[in-house]
């Protein structure tokens, strides 16, 4: 198994062809920052390039207008601003005090920032004639994020998983949440174990919604032989197939 990863990678637009070259000319799994960027121009990727357009310069405008709101702050002062934040003196972290756990497992509500308009993931599963199962994902990460921040795109068994045995699995939606459950990981392990694509998707959704009940997400499921599911969590979810069998691209679409 083979995996490359690049994250919190700076002016250079081909983050996929980045971590692809981690793959084929490093040992490593990762490189991140300024790091990750230098190593992609050496490697032959235009750059240093600037991303930003006017669209996202006028949205950061007017969302510093805003007081910076939303972001993706918790537990600090002041809350109305831009910064900079220190963490509230309530939190019991200065005087030794640890809050009770929830008997249930359940992770209060939180405003999720994550919608179908604001991040822009991509993840895309390839099996080819002879049978290797392949999976990439690309993306720009989360709306108006903490700087430093890393989603769930460069984390293997997270938005993306493959096996040449088994099958592969492509996730989407609220980064932060899923890469804590590592959601096609568990898609393509219970696979190994038997499970259909559907129920295997399912699963995996279901345990991080037990957790987290207003989460967004979805992954999609692929067995080695090509057949095909999705599940989702908060949102409808469409993913998109094409294949021998299948004269254009079908469509899918997958409800909570």
């Amino acid at each position: 198994m083979e995996v490359g990863a690049v994250a919190a990678m700076r002016y250079v637009k081909d983050g996929i062809k980045a971590a692809r070259l981690v793959m084929q000319h490093t040992k490593h799994t990762m490189l991140v920052g300024d790091r990750a960027s230098a190593f992609a121009i050496s490697m032959g990727l235009p750059g240093p390039t600037n991303l930003s357009s006017s669209e996202s310069m006028e949205k950061w405008t007017r969302w510093k207008e805003n007081h910076c709101q939303p972001n993706f702050w918790k537990n600090v002062a002041p809350v109305d601003s831009c910064g900079p934040y220190q963490p509230k003196d309530n939190m019991g972290l200065n005087k030794g005090i640890c809050s009770e756990a929830n008997s249930m497992g359940i992770i209060e509500s939180r405003t999720s920032l994550v919608g179908p308009h604001n991040h822009d993931t991509i993840s895309m599963v390839v099996i080819d004639k002879m049978g290797h199962v392949a999976v990439g994902t690309s993306t720009n990460g989360a709306t108006f994020k903490i700087p430093g921040r890393v989603g769930d795109g460069p984390i293997a068994g997270s938005s993306a998983y493959a096996d040449d045995e088994v099958g592969a699995c492509g996730a989407t939606g609220d980064g932060d949440i899923m890469m804590r459950f590592l959601p096609c990981y568990q898609v393509v392990e219970s696979m190994r174990q038997g499970m259909e694509p559907k129920l295997a998707a399912k699963d995996a959704i279901a345990r991080i919604a037990r957790k987290y009940p207003d989460f967004m997400g979805a992954v999609f499921a692929i067995s080695k032989n090509g057949v095909h599911a999705g599940a989702c969590h908060g949102w409808t979810f469409q993913y998109s197939v094409r294949s021998p069998d299948t004269d254009d691209v079908k469509v899918f679409m997958v409800l909570p």
